[in-house]
C-alpha cells in the first residue's frame, strides 16, 4: 500500500509540517532534488517562495498526486 506524504512526514518526525523543502518533496516523490527543481521551474510541482527559499505546500502536493492516480 502506498503511503501518503502526510504519513511519511509522521514517520520522519515532521507530523505538523505544512510545507516541504524541495529536497523533502523530491524524496517523497522518489526523484532527485535537481529533478524536483526542474519540475518546479516547468510548473509541474506547485511551490511558493519565502524570501529566497522555495517551499512545496503539502496540501497542493497531495492534491496533485491524488489527481495523478
Amino acid at each position: 500500500m502506498v503511503k501518503s506524504i502526510s504519513e511519511e512526514l509522521v514517520a520522519t518526525g515532521k507530523p505538523g509540517a505544512l510545507v516541504l523543502s524541495v529536497t523533502e518533496a523530491a524524496a517523497a516523490l522518489g526523484m532527485s532534488p535537481q529533478g524536483a527543481y526542474d519540475a518546479i521551474k516547468r510548473g509541474d510541482i506547485p511551490h511558493i517562495r519565502i524570501g529566497s527559499a522555495i517551499k512545496v505546500p503539502l496540501v497542493q502536493l497531495n492534491k496533485l498526486l491524488q489527481g495523478a492516480s
